[in-house]
């Protein structure tokens, strides 16, 4: 497949973006934080995730604008922070655990996150696999003997449906589950479209986990879009991170859990933050984080309370903070 039939029409570099100029007119002080921080991690930001982090201003604004202490060092920091890179048989291939291949469907995302835990990919590499290296991962993944594949990336849904249903009628023949993990719903909703979401199911069993930080990222078009895939009869997982400045607070996660699940979405993890470079700002004690946990598990109920979890560094996968307080972080 081409690099032109590779990419969505709605999909990254070709959708809205806010640019620069319009962001720098309403917050010229960010003009030197820009130039800086797009040179080692590119700065893009969808209209609809923008229109909302105007009315709602730091929980969705610090995630999105760039910030000069992306490039200050930190202890801890990490270029490969959650130990993927010991674990490539393939590119574009990540598999940690005999039940899961994780296959990387491009680079790109409609939005760039600034905390994100891949931003450290080596900006020369390919942003999209060749269609002779696409075809080996999903080789591998189909012959693997696991029980679930992850489409992730970048954002998956930064594809063409074309992609994700073809990825998934290759491996269907011997992988039970498939998982697409993306923030497309939330950042780019109108990616959600009729045709992507019938194609999906049917293909079901297809679960698809977004990524969201704080209730202001929901909207009415961000509603419309997880309705569209719960009302398919596909189930809809939530990963949030747990960031300073953006939900380190428990009011702030218990209102995100609510309405979630007022979405009939599940909130799923809450991530520890990864000790990724350029994301020091961002990062949250760990005793502070089990305070935090502990106090939104006070507020929400069961169905409502997500896992709060670390991915250990050293690639050993995902292990529960509150079980696991005492350990250290290798």
């Amino acid at each position: 497949m081409s690099r032109d039939a590779y990419h969505d029409d709605l999909g990254a570099p070709r959708g809205p973006v806010v640019g620069r100029p319009e962001v720098l007119r309403r917050f010229p002080e960010l003009a030197a934080a820009w130039d800086l921080a797009d040179r080692v991690f590119p700065v893009r930001i969808t209209r609809s995730f923008w229109e909302r982090a105007l009315a709602a201003g730091a929980p969705l604004m610090r995630q999105v604008l760039p910030d000069v202490r992306e490039l200050e060092p930190f202890d801890g920091e990490r270029v490969d922070p959650v130990g993927e890179r010991r674990f490539n048989p393939l590119p574009w291939v990540v598999h940690k655990e005999p039940s899961r291949v994780l296959l990387l469907v491009t680079k790109r995302c409609h939005l760039y996150c600034r905390y994100c835990f891949r931003r450290t990919h080596d900006p020369a590499d390919a942003e999209d696999p060749s269609p002779e290296a696409w075809d080996a991962a999903i080789r591998y993944a189909a012959a693997s003997g696991a029980e679930e594949v992850i489409l992730s990336g970048g954002d998956p849904l930064a594809a063409r449906d074309a992609v994700l249903f073809d990825a998934i009628d290759r491996l269907r023949p011997t992988i039970p589950v498939i998982r697409i993990h993306t923030r497309a719903p939330i950042t780019r909703p109108d990616r959600v479209t009729p045709a992507l979401v019938a194609g999906l199911a049917a293909r079901a069993p297809v679960w698809t986990v977004v990524h969201c930080n704080h209730a202001d990222e929901l909207s009415p078009d961000v509603d419309a879009a997880l309705a569209r895939l719960v009302d398919a009869g596909l189930p809809v997982l939530n990963q949030a991170v747990l960031l300073a400045g953006v939900n380190d607070d428990p009011e702030a996660l218990a209102g995100l859990c609510r309405a979630l699940v007022r979405r009939r979405v599940f909130p799923y993890y809450l991530h520890h933050p990864d000790a990724v470079l350029g994301a020091g700002h961002f990062a949250v004690d760990r005793a502070r984080g089990l305070e935090i946990y502990g106090a939104l598990a006070r507020r929400v109920s069961g169905v409502a309370l997500p896992r709060y979890v670390l991915d250990a560094p050293d690639g050993s996968g995902k292990r529960d903070v509150l079980a696991d307080a005492r350990a250290p972080l290798v």
